[in-house]
């Protein structure tokens, strides 16, 4: 049985709840990514901040990147799925909540993102193709 564990991306790197957009911005540059989990002090996951959220919720709502914390953007409780859960319940997850990036957890601790690219890679193009119309379609 594949597992989430076996096809994400390790190490995944956080963005503080009380850290600005534009910090995390600089983060996704560097690491060449498109999301960050966000992580509140209580070393909880609040929810992921992606590229798209800095550009719709930020710049183009005329707020300051620098002013504006990652926390503000986290919408409601964060979308996870278990290091050992098969890639059945990854696509179910997925589709059900219409999210193209997946934080892994092992008990409370965040051990790596299982993004669409993941899915792509590693699952058979049946199970691959109804997840991106799944995704696709409003």
């Amino acid at each position: 049985m594949t597992t989430a564990r076996d096809i994400m991306t390790g190490g995944a790197e956080c963005i503080g709840a009380d850290e600005s957009v534009l910090l995390a911005a600089r983060k996704m540059a560097e690491l060449g990514v498109g999301a960050l989990p966000i992580c509140g002090t209580d070393n909880k996951l609040k929810g992921m901040l992606t590229d798209r959220d800095i550009v719709v919720k930020v710049l183009g709502k005329g707020k300051d990147p620098e002013s504006t914390t990652a926390g503000e953007l986290a919408q409601g409780e964060a979308v996870t799925i278990g290091a050992d859960d098969d890639t059945a319940e990854i696509l179910r997850t997925m589709t059900t909540h219409k999210v193209r990036r997946l934080p892994v957890i092992d008990g409370h601790d965040l051990v790596g993102v299982v993004a669409q690219a993941d899915v792509a890679r590693n699952l058979p193009d049946p199970q691959v193709g109804d997840l991106l119309e799944a995704l696709s379609t409003d």
